[in-house]
């Protein structure tokens, strides 16, 4: 049995898709959890529940965690580090290994043009010194040779059939289709990749099924020349045939908006991410398996054909 904890949002429905190439077992647990395959079986559980989650993982030979706790330093600090330890518990029970999705906000913001699995781990933001907390606790288990784990990173993603979780969606693809200015946030100069997540998928099942990748860090695939923010919207505007029409949003602005919006207060700390190059390496994932990612201009496509063409 494959199990995914966090089956519902956007990695977790092309996750599921992926791992029929591997088996038939897969099962699929949230609050409220639908098949994606026919023979998905379903497990309805409050992954914050120690018992419910231990239920979960019983049986299990793979857990893949892709979890998206709502975008709150609050909520994070309450929900993440109890949560990934009752995750490493359960996994130690049922000697099941475990594959962490996972994001870049731990990485040092100085050195994010260029990333790599080396890249240190020194964050900056409140989000970001969690997520290298739960990062670090998965590690530690792994060379104490407890726990047979691998944590396969993501920059942002992007992809289609993704609601509310995308950022080029929420702020580009949404407003340009009703005609509306795109939204960016500091400048529009900087290149920033994304990661297709029918590739983060893919890879992400590869690599839970390929015995010789656990107990490492991995970079998901991820198209090479990211474009700047002014590329993307142009692109994105010239595929969807409307003037690519662009509002940019500095910290301050983000600062006061934040006093009305809830979303909107948690970004200033992670603003950092657009006022510098952001530029993702998944050289060791393309070489060890031969893979080849997805093209940005055919992502952006895919996108609009799917989402803004039916």
């Amino acid at each position: 049995m494959q199990t995914i904890l966090g089956s519902g949002g956007a990695i977790g429905v092309e996750l599921a898709k992926a791992l029929k190439e591997y088996t038939n077992e897969i099962r699929l647990v949230s609050r409220k959890p639908k098949k994606v395959n026919p023979d998905d079986e379903l497990f309805p559980a409050d992954l914050l529940n120690k018992e419910e989650l231990r239920e979960a993982v019983s049986g299990s030979s793979i857990v893949y965690v892709t979890v998206g706790f709502p975008y709150s330093v609050k909520v994070w600090k309450e929900n993440w580090p109890t949560f990934i330890s009752n995750v490493i518990s359960a996994c130690k029970e049922y000697k099941a290994k475990l594959v962490f999705f996972d994001n870049i906000y731990m990485y040092d913001p100085d050195y994010l043009d260029g990333m790599t699995e080396e890249t240190p781990n020194r964050p900056t933001s409140k989000k970001g010194m969690i997520r290298k907390e739960v990062a670090d606790k998965i590690m530690k288990e792994v060379e104490s040779r407890s726990l047979s784990a691998l944590i396969a990173r993501s920059a942002d993603f992007y992809g289609p059939d993704i609601q509310n979780t995308s950022m080029l969606t929420e702020m580009v693809f949404k407003p340009l289709s009703e005609g509306k200015k795109a939204n960016w946030l500091s400048s529009i100069k900087y290149k920033h990749s994304f990661t297709y997540t029918p590739d983060a998928a893919k890879a992400t099942a590869l690599l839970g099924n390929t015995d010789t990748a656990y107990n490492q860090i991995w970079h998901l695939p991820t198209a090479k020349n990211p474009l700047t923010g002014k590329e993307l919207i142009e692109a994105i505007a010239k595929e969807m045939g409307v003037k690519a029409k662009i509002q940019l949003a500095p910290k301050f602005l983000v600062r006061i908006m934040g006093l009305f919006i809830p979303i909107m207060k948690e970004l200033p700390e992670m603003m950092y991410q657009y006022d510098r190059n952001y530029v993702f390496n998944s050289d060791k994932f393309e070489k060890a398996f031969n893979f080849k990612p997805t093209p940005y201009l055919e992502g952006l496509k895919a996108i609009i054909i799917t989402d803004y063409q039916k």
